[in-house]
């Protein structure tokens, strides 16, 4: 029984640990500037709605074969 009257505060304390730990790693970290953030940003979409019209031509394509495969 001793062992779980003593789990909260045991729990209490390894949370404790934990954020320091994670407050610590944090001060590590090397944070993008606001350019870079805005520069990846755009490179990401543009290449979303590229593959988005890639992808939705090479489907445009198959379906058509496909339905021409089909109907022989």
């Amino acid at each position: 029984m001793p062992g779980v009257l003593g789990w909260v505060p045991r729990k209490i304390s390894e949370g404790r640990a934990f954020l320091t730990e994670v407050r610590t790693e944090l001060k590590k970290v090397t944070w993008p500037s606001r350019s870079e953030v805005e520069s990846t940003t755009l490179v990401v979409i543009a290449t979303s709605i590229f593959f988005g019209f890639y992808l939705w031509g090479l489907d445009l394509v198959f379906s058509r074969i496909l339905s021409l495969v089909l109907k022989r």
